[in-house]
């Protein structure tokens, strides 16, 4: 996509700043580059039966929107793109640590696993890393970075991590 770009780290990926618990329902965040360039506006619908968010560029154009998925054995969040579903994140059901399933629609499918809570977690496609979310990068408390590998979709990526944190931390 080469929507978004940040400063390349030292192994190529680029880094974004993220907030721990970052927002509930109705408030608004800015996802910044670690240098401080505003790269996506996460939109906290508010009103709505369940979580909601959409993902804008600066400039406002919609990307992805993000919705809550009640299910019998565990709940979800899909992620769509112009009403299509482009990829659902599901919290898997065993293991000591946690892990997510990415389903991602027109390609591979993701994993993510590590400490989720913890935010020192990996999201892999095919047992590569395609993207590291770690809060070691950044001295602000409540305060995380992702790293993602050249030529992913960042957006997406970064849609991916939103969803872990709202299932993981459920502040809405």
């Amino acid at each position: 996509m080469g929507l978004l770009r940040g400063r390349r780290g030292d192994d190529g990926g680029t880094k974004y700043q993220m907030r721990e618990r970052m927002f509930s329902i109705g408030d608004d965040y800015w996802i910044e580059t670690d240098g401080g360039e505003r790269v996506l506006k996460v939109n906290g619908k508010a009103l709505r039966i369940r979580d909601t968010f959409v993902l804008e560029s600066p400039d406002g154009e919609e990307l992805f929107t993000i919705q809550e998925r009640k299910l019998s054995v565990r709940d979800s969040m899909e992620i769509e793109r112009g009403g299509k579903t482009v990829a659902t994140v599901k919290k898997a059901l065993v293991g000591i640590r946690d892990r997510f399933k990415i389903d991602v629609e027109d390609g591979e499918d993701m994993e993510a696993k590590g400490n989720i809570v913890d935010h020192e977690y990996e999201i892999e496609r095919d047992g590569d890393k395609v993207a590291e979310v770690s809060k070691k990068w950044f001295r602000v408390r409540d305060t995380y970075g992702v790293e993602i590998e050249p030529d992913q979709d960042d957006a997406l990526i970064l849609a991916i991590t939103v969803c872990i944190d709202q299932l993981t931390h459920d502040v809405g």
